[in-house]
């Protein structure tokens, strides 16, 4: 009986997930052809040309350097979030909680163009940096700089919700006793704070890399085409060059990405159990 009630979700997830990821893969052993053709024999040509070309390793590389910096990003700015959120009183937790989430009832795309308002060169931020007597302040979109601020802004309620869900090992027992024994408040957190909520660090840090290697429109519209990254050569590829088969072969080096992150994370999970 139990492997009869599997039946559907198995189902369900080999055709709407592991069948199109599967050709998907096939579409990369294929030649583009002029005119955004595809070609019928199957070929190595576009993972040769892929794997021999810098461009697409610094590609890869910024991509990950970049989701890596609005990883640390969001757990340094989540972090606290989510642990005065935990120790609040049951009669504010809720409530608080539903602060942290309630960005994710605004659309990214919404909240995307809040920030280029706010980051543009007329912007909030940059006309009180002039205000201040900052003459000529930095550019604040179409670079990195605005990619990573919105980002970690977005994908802030992401980690603290993991962050939430990993602290459940955290006991203010345990503080108060290391207090009383003559402990300071700043090793209290680094011997008893932090090592109890790695796990939460890692959920939170594993969900926040893969969303930030995936986002497509937040670098698409504050980078403006000057921030290289997976997601929008994927769109440009299939879209603008209509080159299917290095948009196929791109996709799946995202899913190979994912994949070391899940087998990081597990080690790690593993090691700290």
């Amino acid at each position: 009986m139990a492997l009869l009630l599997l039946i559907p979700a198995v189902a369900v997830n080999l055709l709407v997930f592991l069948w199109p990821m599967l050709n998907l893969a096939a579409l990369s052993f294929r030649d583009a052809l002029p005119g955004g053709g595809i070609g019928q024999v199957l070929s190595l040509g576009t993972w040769k040309d892929l794997l021999t070309d810098g461009y697409y390793w610094s590609l890869l590389l910024n991509s990950v350097v970049v989701s890596l910096i609005i990883t640390f990003a969001a757990l340094l700015c989540g972090y606290p979030i989510a642990l005065f959120v935990h120790r609040a009183s049951p009669r504010w937790r809720n409530l608080l909680m539903v602060a942290c989430i309630a960005p994710l009832l605004v659309s990214a795309v919404v909240r995307t163009y809040g920030w280029l308002v706010l980051l543009g060169d007329r912007g909030l931020l940059p006309s009180l940096l002039r205000g201040l007597g900052w003459a000529r302040p930095p550019r604040l979109v179409f670079n990195e700089v605005g990619v990573v601020v919105a980002l970690t802004e977005i994908l802030m309620p992401y980690m603290i919700l993991s962050l939430l869900a990993g602290f459940g090992r955290l006991n203010p027992v345990l503080e108060e006793a290391a207090s009383s024994l003559g402990a300071r408040p700043f090793t209290v957190f680094r011997r008893i704070v932090l090592p109890l909520t790695v796990p939460g660090i890692l959920l939170g840090c594993l969900l926040a890399f893969v969303l930030a290697v995936s986002s497509f429109i937040t670098p698409s519209l504050l980078g403006g085409g000057r921030v290289p990254l997976l997601a929008t050569e994927i769109y440009d590829q299939a879209i603008v060059s209509l080159n299917w088969p290095v948009a196929a072969a791109l996709s799946v080096i995202v899913l190979a990405v994912f994949g070391v992150a899940l087998t990081l994370y597990g080690r790690l999970s593993r090691a700290e159990a």
